[in-house]
């Protein structure tokens, strides 16, 4: 049987600090990327960020939500899972914009889009140093392309 004694509790505590702490820079993290807040959004990755096991700068990284935003100007992220663990975040998030600018070569319909987001995080330090990341954007293309619908 495990021990439950002082430094098991200890240990417990320490976790739900840090995941506590995780918690938080993330929340902080997506109030940024809601507010597109491209500079602020920098702050949070380390130089180079791993994307999809590729290093990237963090100028690159923000640079690919740019012609995103601007096709999508109310283009939010919410949570739906936040399970923390080992210093990994994985995240469930619902997605959703209003299709106002061209996108991917698609002239703005004035359509309502949702889609889903998968993303796991790597932390070290209080900033994200590796992110692998599925957003199902075929799923995006079909409902701007969908005729006699908003």
């Amino acid at each position: 049987m495990a021990n439950q004694g002082p430094a098991s509790a200890s240990t417990a505590a320490q976790t739900i600090a840090t995941n506590d702490e995780h918690r938080s820079l993330y929340l902080s993290y997506i109030e940024h990327c809601n507010a597109h807040n491209f500079n602020a959004m920098e702050a949070f990755y380390t130089s180079p960020i791993n994307i999809n096991d590729k290093p990237w700068s963090p100028s690159e990284v923000t640079a690919q939500f740019k012609p995103l935003v601007a096709a999508f100007p109310d283009w939010q992220w919410t949570i739906r899972h936040l399970t923390i663990e080992n210093g990994y975040m994985a995240l469930h998030l619902s997605v959703t914009g209003t299709h106002q600018g061209e996108f991917q070569g698609i002239q703005p319909t004035g359509r309502r889009v949702t889609t889903s987001q998968f993303t796991l995080y790597r932390l070290r330090d209080g900033k994200f140093t590796d992110v692998w990341d599925l957003i199902d954007i075929n799923s995006v293309v079909d409902q701007i392309k969908q005729v006699g619908s908003k």
